[in-house]
């Protein structure tokens, strides 16, 4: 496919200032059990390119599913319309972009490919992770499900950039509902939208405990429908690596997205409490907070070489003991950001959902450096709070700033000690103050890599893959709530 393409680019590209084209090529599949019962086999294959023209003061960008020379040719001619009915009507002046040049590739780690397993012993390997589930007949109902991908995307552009990457990405998920005396509680492995995700193949099941991990699974939905209502009151939190992945996202993620700092997102997603003034000095959280974006880790969800501009991606900290550095921005934002301020740095984080999606600026692998406590400390620290693990549901308003978030699963700590299970535990706070009661941060040993595939932004609507790892981390004097009886 790529090949082809090149050479029929080489044939009709237009002449323009500046051409790009990228060209995205995804195998899916979905694997589900429910109650033992398995469900038919759900596969997908999409493929198709997308052209950008820079010309006269405009930028153009067209989409098409037709690989033909007529159907690049058509495309690139729409896209060279677009850029010239856009021309005078830019906020920014495309010609003030950043020659795109370069060349190479990148490969997702795998050790053993999903594919490499026959359909037939794919589906037994479901279907014996969902027959584990239901340990006891007060789980009504259960489910496993294994989702996972292949991704070949090839960006070329008039400048001389050549970039070709390749992703495989695995997704296990297990849930279990238990009903006891008229109380319903649903327990996943890892959050009910799939927490349990990297690249990879067969081995991140190995790295979930897929095979295992449904017993576990149905015993915490038994506790839960047994347990009492999560206190409310003023108190310490601890909160672990899947509902820490919740929090970065957004709370961090989407308000240093620098379109909707620049408010491009205002119809749709919002804005946020973020301002352009604050780089470089504004208190995000306490000394303890280290927030970096890192594509460079190899089983994480979002690792790449190049951004979908193909601007080369490294790691870069956004968040330096607790102070703001630089937003999630790539070389469009950059570009309309540096009129106001010159020194904003920015990283390779433009990406799209597909071919039929031009690039914006998307969050990709944020995450929350290990500290140096650990978790046998951070409870013993605590006279009185809520471990919470797993997020349940997420309410935040359009600038990003006041949220509140519940769980699946607490866990009270009372004078240094884990007490009882609780149900319904819910936290509610401000991000521009929450992050400062940053009082402990998890070693290496409570780090754990996760992410999500259904992260929605942008108009017309792109649902992107997102990485997040984080340690266990505490925070002091947070309001905690439980549910209604």
């Amino acid at each position: 496919m790529f090949d082809q393409l090149e050479t029929l680019t080489a044939r009709v590209a237009p002449d323009v200032e500046r051409w790009s084209l990228r060209a995205v090529r995804e195998r899916t599949e979905q694997l589900i059990v429910r109650q033992d019962v398995p469900e038919a086999p759900q596969r997908g294959l999409d493929e198709g390119v997308m052209v950008s023209v820079a010309h006269a003061g405009g930028l153009g960008h067209a989409a098409t599913a037709d690989l033909s020379e007529a159907g690049l040719a058509q495309a690139f001619e729409r896209a060279r319309r677009l850029a010239q009915a856009a021309a005078g009507h830019m906020v920014f002046d495309p010609a003030e972009l950043p020659a795109v040049r370069s060349r190479g590739g990148y490969a997702g780690r795998v050790e053993r490919p999903v594919a490499s397993l026959p359909l037939r012993e794919r589906l037994e390997v479901v279907r014996a992770a969902c027959a584990a589930i239901r340990t006891d007949s007060r789980i009504v109902d259960w489910e496993a499900t294994l989702g996972s991908g292949e991704t070949e995307q090839l960006l070329i552009t008039s400048d001389g950039a050549r970039n070709e990457q390749r992703w495989s990405q695995t997704i296990p998920h297990l849930q279990a509902t238990a009903h006891v005396d008229g109380v319903t509680q649903t327990r996943s492995s890892a959050g009910q939208y799939n927490g349990w995700c990297q690249q990879g193949g067969l081995e991140v099941l190995e790295r979930a405990a897929f095979a295992s991990d449904g017993p576990r699974v149905a015993a915490d939905a038994l506790a839960l429908a047994m347990a009492p209502q999560c206190p409310s009151g003023t108190m310490d939190v601890l909160l672990m690596p899947d509902q820490m992945m919740l929090q970065i996202h957004e709370s961090i993620g989407h308000p240093l997205e620098l379109d909707r700092i620049l408010g491009d997102e205002r119809n749709f997603a919002g804005t946020s409490f973020v301002t352009l003034d604050m780089f470089g000095h504004y208190a995000y959280g306490s000394e303890l907070l280290n927030v970096s974006y890192d594509p460079s880790r190899p089983e994480q969800l979002a690792s790449f070489g190049f951004d979908d501009e193909g601007e080369p991606a490294r790691r870069e900290l956004l968040i330096e003991r607790g102070i703001l550095k630089r937003p999630l921005g790539g070389a469009v934002s950059l570009a309309r950001a540096r009129r106001i301020r010159p020194d904003l740095q920015g990283v390779a984080t433009a990406r799209s959902s597909g071919w039929n999606r031009a690039p914006i600026d998307r969050m990709s692998n944020l995450n929350i450096e290990p500290g140096r406590s650990s978790l046998d400390e951070m409870i013993a620290s605590i006279e009185l709070g809520v471990m919470m693990r797993t997020n349940l549901s997420w309410s935040i308003d359009d600038s990003r700033n006041k949220f509140q978030f519940g769980c699946e699963w607490g866990r009270v700590i009372r004078d240094g000690r884990l007490a009882e299970v609780v149900r319904n535990p819910n936290y509610r706070g401000i991000s521009a103050t929450f992050w400062r009661s940053l009082a402990m941060v998890g070693d290496e040993s409570t780090f754990e890599v996760m992410g999500t595939p259904f992260c929605g932004k942008g108009e017309p609507s792109q649902t992107l893959r997102v990485g997040h790892a984080a340690p266990a981390c505490k925070f002091s004097g947070v309001a905690v709530f439980g549910g209604e009886e």
